[in-house]
């Protein structure tokens, strides 16, 4: 945005400011420095209204009424009740609680709206300090592409459309959605609304959307039906077990079966250890419990009911004969990454909000250049820029005497900020609605954190009350329209309480944890650095003397903990981990996969980082992703079966199909009384 547009835009706010009565656009334009550059009356016209309505985007709340009283033309002011952020007061708690709601979103799209609704809230002297309690990292991610449109359409009440490929379909279909809100759970985001061209309510992931998301802007606004639980909803979509079957594991094997089993039966072990144990494990769809016992090869058997053992060998067999296909390098991997998130382009009113929190934050404190440099992701140069803009800015009549006044040598040369003169922009602009939804959204999270429970029937709610009010009209209903489910696990939640327990006391943990990448059991002893919370999921962060490295600890794969009684020594030097990129970070020292991908296995470009996704014919795609654990896609190619295949590296392709051969001879045996009896050859 030009200089000349900034410094007219912040003089006419200044100017409606400043006014007691409804101003016309003729007074506007002689009295507002900056409109003389119009040249003609249908000029001044679209510069004004463009002026306008860029305004009223970044939340000033332009007012309308009646500026001649013979003429009836319509004027113009900014009241200050409407424009200025209610005075707000927090306890220290409250204060704790915000700052860490406003961390939530700090890696993600809203990371920004959370910040500047801080920036806000400390130059009306509320004391929020995001860098409170640095034990606990909450974090929400925003990858997806159409989050960005489909929360607008929720925060302005207008329906969308977009082209969405459901799970095993080849093509996309278009959908028009009347959008009630939106749903995190299990780190995936949801839309729920009313679906136009089938008169029923739907969920949609918003991962699976494809291409952009277009707001429709005629018509009725949407309306939400009362009543309506938007986390029930979607939480609603995944189908309870209603079924159990009957399976045979390895001995300290399938782990993740055991966890969920119903019963585990252990079986006689040989003089090594080895044997099998026996599992009653719930399920209500027999494709997923194939592919679920089939990503653990010849270490698992479904040996009832016999409709999923005939599928599993059914399963097995495909994947023998697919996994063999594989190529020697992978060809056609061009495209768009799956987590490139997409570019920003301008936005003309950043200097313009910059400059409305910069004012009243700076006066009357010590605020330094780099201190606001950081905050908004400038550099320190272009902060002297927009103080030498504020410097030519001011009342109506643009004397010395009018203009705020800026110590532009202080900024440049000790690096202080100090602004005078002006009083007209002393308040802060109120919370826009996105900022002041990112705040109570981020609240939503904690609320079910073990580490805030004390908290939750006092600091949470007052706080949100707090903000709901402070925020007035401009947050409406779109607070309550964005929705965060943590799914609720008591063994999750003791282990996250003793974890923050132990990091409070600064005290060495033993944990036996289950690898999220391998069938495989660890031992560790961590000394705790933190506890991370993001999309739903803890996790303990901490310094693995097993790996002589920070680790993170999905707390749901904690199989065993102990708090042992020595002193957590973490080495000196080791600090947290950068999270911006999220918890899941590649490395160039991962192994590179490609595979190719079913339309119905479309799901693993959604769950996983992928570098590039391209799309094949029949409606399938090719994936390239990274992993530091080659034998993990070993494990994925069985899961798959022949809805996928490794097309490189060719020697884990081998590798899966060797797998899936050894584990189909337990489906070309019948079992009768505890043994197994041969009925076909066995392959060659």
């Amino acid at each position: 945005m030009s200089r000349r547009k900034t410094e007219r835009q912040l003089n006419l706010v200044i100017c409606l400011l400043s006014t007691r009565r409804h101003l016309t656009a003729q007074e506007i334009r002689q009295t507002v420095h900056g409109y003389a550059e119009a040249d003609t009356e249908s000029a001044f016209k679209r510069m004004f209204e463009r002026d306008k309505r860029e305004l009223r985007d970044s939340g000033i709340p332009i007012q309308v009424g009646t500026g001649d009283a013979v003429s009836g033309e319509e004027g113009y002011r900014i009241s200050r009740s409407d424009y200025e952020l209610p005075e707000i007061e927090l306890l220290p708690d409250e204060a704790l609680v915000l700052g860490l709601a406003a961390r939530a979103w700090r890696h993600a799209s809203l990371g920004e709206a959370a910040a500047n609704a801080l920036f806000k809230l400390r130059s009306a002297g509320v004391p929020v300090d995001s860098e409170a309690a640095p034990g606990l990292t909450p974090a929400m991610r925003t990858d997806e592409p159409s989050f960005g449109p489909v929360w607008q359409a929720v925060r302005d009440r207008r329906p969308i459309s977009f082209d969405y490929r459901k799970p095993g379909q080849a093509e996309s279909e278009t959908r028009e959605v009347e959008p009630w809100g939106i749903v995190n759970l299990r780190g995936h985001w949801y839309v729920v609304g009313h679906d136009r061209l089938r008169d029923a309510r739907r969920v949609f992931r918003l991962g699976r959307i494809r291409g952009e998301v277009t707001v429709l802007r005629g018509g009725p606004d949407v309306v939400i039906p009362e009543g309506v639980d938007l986390r029930s909803v979607v939480a609603g979509q995944t189908a309870e077990p209603e079924r159990t079957a009957l399976l045979r594991v390895r001995a300290d094997s399938a782990h993740a079966l055991r966890r969920r089993a119903l019963r585990v039966v252990p079986g006689e072990r040989d003089g090594s250890g080895n044997g099998w144990d026996t599992l009653s494990y719930p399920y209500s769809d027999t494709p997923a419990l194939v592919r679920r016992v089939a990503s653990f090869g010849s270490r698992a058997e479904i040996v009832e009911p016999a409709g999923a053992r005939e599928a599993m060998a059914a399963h097995l067999a495909a994947t023998a004969g697919s996994a063999g296909a594989a190529e020697s390098e992978p060809v056609g991997t061009g495209g768009a990454g799956g987590t490139d998130a997409p570019a920003r382009g301008p936005r003309s009113a950043d200097q313009l909000r910059r400059l409305l929190m910069l004012v009243p934050y700076a006066l009357g404190r010590d605020v330094r250049v780099p201190e606001v440099a950081q905050h908004f992701g400038l550099s320190e140069k272009q902060v002297v820029a927009d103080l030498s803009l504020l410097w030519m800015c001011g009342l109506p009549g643009y004397t010395p005497g009018d203009l705020i006044d800026v110590d532009l040598d202080a900024a440049k040369e000790t690096g202080e900020i100090i602004i005078a003169n002006a009083d007209t922009l002393a308040q802060p602009l109120r919370l826009t609605a996105d900022e002041a939804a990112s705040l109570v959204v981020g609240l939503s999270l904690l609320e079910a954190l073990p580490e805030t429970e004390g908290l939750e029937g006092g600091a949470l709610k007052r706080v949100g009350e707090k903000l709901r009010t402070a925020a007035g009209a401009a947050l409406g209903s779109l607070a309550d329209s964005v929705q965060v489910r943590v799914e609720g696990d008591e063994q999750v939640a003791r282990t996250q309480r003793r974890c923050a327990d132990a990091l409070e006391a600064g005290q060495r943990l033993h944990l036996r944890y289950l690898s999220g990448y391998l069938d495989q059991v660890t031992e560790r002893d961590v000394d705790p650095m933190g506890l991370v919370v993001q999309d739903g999921y803890p996790f303990l962060e901490g310094y693995c003397h097993l790996r002589e490295d920070v680790r993170l600890f999905r707390l749901d794969r904690v199989l065993e903990l102990t708090v042992l009684p020595y002193a957590a020594e973490v080495p000196e030097g080791v600090g947290r981990r950068d999270l911006s990129a999220g918890v899941l970070q590649r490395s160039d020292r991962d192994a590179q996969v490609t595979l190719d991908l079913e339309p119905t296995a479309g799901w693993v470009t959604e769950d996983y980082v992928c570098e590039s996704v391209t799309e094949l014919p029949g409606g399938g795609v090719r994936a390239t992703l990274r992993t530091p654990a080659p034998a993990w896609v070993v494990r994925l190619a069985l899961m798959l079966g022949p809805e996928g295949r490794v097309v490189a590296p060719g020697a884990l392709a081998e590798e899966a199909r060797a797998e899936a051969l050894r584990a189909l001879e337990y489906y070309r045996t019948e079992q009768s009384c505890g043994k197994l009896v041969e009925t076909t050859s066995s392959p060659e």
